[in-house]
């Protein structure tokens, strides 16, 4: 457009200005809400195996703690982003729950699904593990998954991906050491040598995953999540005076966190 040469072209002159800014305001709006859709949905292609590992309360009675909260973590997960179709659920009473089509958990077919979801998707993998622990590690079914064990199942299937791990059962924190590598996310819902709560026979979860489920709407990010729930557990467990504290771990490699978007 040429220079004014009149105040009426000036008027004319400073509203196309106008126009343009307006434009380009619009434009770049759009472009942000753009990028934060496609960063709140950039979760739909990890891999993903959410693992309810036994079917027993504390005293040895019938639950269903861990397989709510395996099928309640899915549900939440997808709800942030997760593709369900890249989720596998797992369970040591697969035949119990047709609604929401469980594989059986033993530690290859664990394996085996995550290596064929980690396959077809060229995102991360996130493992839920929810289970009674010991300090050799996890239970699943009959036998124990170990700290080795499942480096080595996360390793041979993930590689270098951004990878998180979640593992709420007692004396999980000896998954840490074992499990932590610069592309990794661990959390567990106690310390080496502490039990975890909250695996009553009328219980609906165990507090961590309990407190899981109740910060992931609270939360933008995994770190939030990771952190309000360590922090909700903390308060339970005051509440109703659980002593001594689990003190959930938290490891946060160093090539992870700028390659975890939030999901809003």
């Amino acid at each position: 457009m040429p220079p004014p040469s009149s105040e009426t072209e000036w008027q004319r002159y400073g509203r196309w200005l106008w126009s343009i800014l307006l434009i380009l305001v619009v434009v770049l709006v759009a472009i942000a809400l753009f990028t934060s859709r496609l960063s709140a949905g950039s979760y739909s292609n990890w891999a993903v195996v959410v693992v309810a590992g036994d079917w027993h309360a504390h005293d040895g009675s019938p639950s269903e703690i861990f397989d709510n909260a395996r099928r309640d973590v899915s549900a939440a997960l997808a709800n942030v982003g997760f593709d369900p179709s890249n989720i596998a659920q797992f369970s040591v009473r697969p035949d119990r729950y047709p609604q929401t089509h469980p594989l059986n958990a033993d530690a290859g077919t664990i394996a085996d699904t995550l290596w064929d979801l980690s396959n077809r998707s060229a995102g991360g993998c996130l493992l839920y593990f929810s289970s009674h622990g010991a300090p050799s590690g996890l239970v699943l079914g009959e036998s124990i998954l170990t700290p080795a064990k499942l480096e080595g199942m996360v390793s041979n299937a993930c590689g270098e991906r951004p990878t998180i791990v979640v593992i709420s059962a007692c004396y999980s924190g000896v998954f840490v050491r074992p499990l932590a590598a610069a592309n990794r996310m661990i959390v567990t819902a106690a310390r080496p040598d502490r039990t975890s709560f909250g695996c009553g026979g009328t219980s609906k979860y165990p507090y961590f995953d309990d407190c899981f489920l109740a910060s992931i709407g609270e939360a933008n990010d995994f770190r939030g999540l990771a952190f309000r729930t360590r922090q909700c557990v903390a308060t339970m467990e005051r509440q109703t005076r659980m002593t001594p504290p689990s003190d959930p771990q938290i490891f946060i490699g160093s090539a992870i966190a700028s390659r975890l978007p939030a999901w809003r």
